[in-house]
């Protein structure tokens, strides 16, 4: 079977299986994400094996130590992705749910309800971890989903992927609610973006260059971040140590991800206490500094920066550090940087962290937080989808709610327009 005919066919039995968890009811679905959590338990060692292979074969090609860290499943992964599935067994079930109910004139009651999507393609780069949390998402949602990891992750996907097969199957859903595209073959990818008939949705995870290929090339709806170039602003009236301590978090926690701090922006006034103990404790962490000029007179360790790094999503141990005027510049910086992904502001002064919250446009804004809590796991949504940093339709973590969508339901009693 060509390539396109097994893409073609994966489409449609997709769509058929979108057809019966639409009509599946909560416990069903329920019971079958918890009979997956439980597969998983049980096939943990034939998992990790599976990737071993796919980790070996990756340093071998010499892939990044970001996407090796990715790519790597661990005892405490498959733990994450059982307690993320029994979360999302928690969850109330959107679908069915009714809301906005008014009444015309003419008497008709108008509400809107909560449908599935449908058919939801995702597209990704390493971390068998997306298997799990899209089949876990999409199935509470009601949706059926098309998976196509990264060829480095092909034996882990097939792994899971079998895993979640034997869990549908006893559980009596359809094996094709959750697919895996079976070939390294890149042609994949284009033929799934061009299902606009059978898909409904195409969701992207992974570096700009895959993003970008995908928006350019789909026939389907695209929801999509292109990188996450994170800043923490650390106020003039900010707690030292607290910042010293988001910071640190913000940037070492887990460098590789896209929720990492990527420019770090202090006002003027306490830079030249905080900087030099915030270098000295992020050069222990063997984190590189970039700054600007004020930076550089402040900390010697920094090297000076370039236009390019106020752009740069390094997912590395490399900071940019910028000495702002005062929080207007600081918020002018982060309006001409930003990739609308995750902004913080360190601050005591509850007016300017209200006006940050207000004016600051990212899929998430925090005040005295890490940056690396924009996560849906992190922020009760049990797992997410992605980090969606279009405004359409869903705007920061995609969790079960936003795998949805709604319709008008109207109900009358003989009503007929004149």
């Amino acid at each position: 079977m060509s390539v396109e005919t097994t893409i073609l066919e994966m489409a449609k039995s997709a769509q058929s299986a979108a057809g019966d968890l639409s009509r599946c009811p909560t416990d069903r679905k329920n019971a079958a994400l918890l009979k997956i959590a439980d597969q998983l338990e049980a096939d943990a060692e034939r998992i990790k094996s599976e990737n071993a292979k796919d980790v070996s074969a990756a340093r071998e090609s010499g892939l990044s130590k970001a996407m090796i860290d990715r790519l790597t499943v661990t005892d405490g992964t498959i733990s994450g992705m059982v307690q993320g599935l029994r979360e999302v067994v928690q969850l109330t079930d959107p679908v069915g749910t009714t809301s906005e109910t008014w009444i015309r004139p003419n008497g008709l009651e108008v509400c809107r309800m909560r449908i599935p999507l449908g058919v939801i393609g995702i597209i990704y780069e390493s971390r068998p971890n997306v298997t799990i949390d899209a089949a876990g998402l999409c199935l509470k949602a009601g949706n059926a989903v098309i998976l196509r990891g990264g060829s480095e992750a092909l034996n882990s996907n097939r792994a899971l992927a079998e895993t979640v097969a034997k869990a549908l199957s006893a559980s009596g859903l359809p094996e094709t609610a959750v697919q895996i595209v079976p070939v390294r073959d890149r042609e994949a990818v284009n033929h799934l973006l061009q299902q606009e008939e059978t898909v409904d949705l195409i969701i992207p995870r992974g570096g700009e260059g895959l993003i970008r290929f995908v928006a350019e090339n789909s026939k389907i709806p695209v929801l999509k971040h292109y990188k996450g170039v994170c800043h923490v602003y650390v106020d003039k009236s900010a707690d030292l140590y607290m910042a010293e301590e988001i910071c640190l978090n913000a940037k070492v926690q887990r460098p590789g991800v896209c929720n990492a701090m990527e420019t770090l922006l202090i006002h003027q006034s306490p830079a030249p206490e905080f900087l030099p103990k915030m270098a000295e404790r992020f050069v222990q962490a063997g984190v590189e500094l970039r700054g600007c000029p004020e930076t550089c007179k402040i900390v010697s360790a920094a090297k000076p920066a370039e236009e390019a790094d106020w752009y740069a999503e390094y997912l590395d141990l490399i900071l940019a550090v910028r000495v702002v005027d005062d929080m207007d510049a600081a918020m002018a910086h982060i309006a001409a940087y930003s990739s609308n992904h995750t902004e913080a502001i360190v601050t005591s002064d509850y007016q300017r962290s209200r006006r940050f919250l207000r004016e600051v446009d990212a899929s998430v804004v925090l005040v005295n937080a890490s940056t690396r809590f924009n996560d849906g796991g992190e922020l009760g949504l049990g797992a997410e989808m992605g980090i969606s940093t279009s405004k359409l339709h869903a705007y920061g973590p995609m969790g079960v709610n936003e795998l949805t969508t709604t319709k008008f339901v109207v109900r009358g009693n003989g009503q007929l327009r004149s």
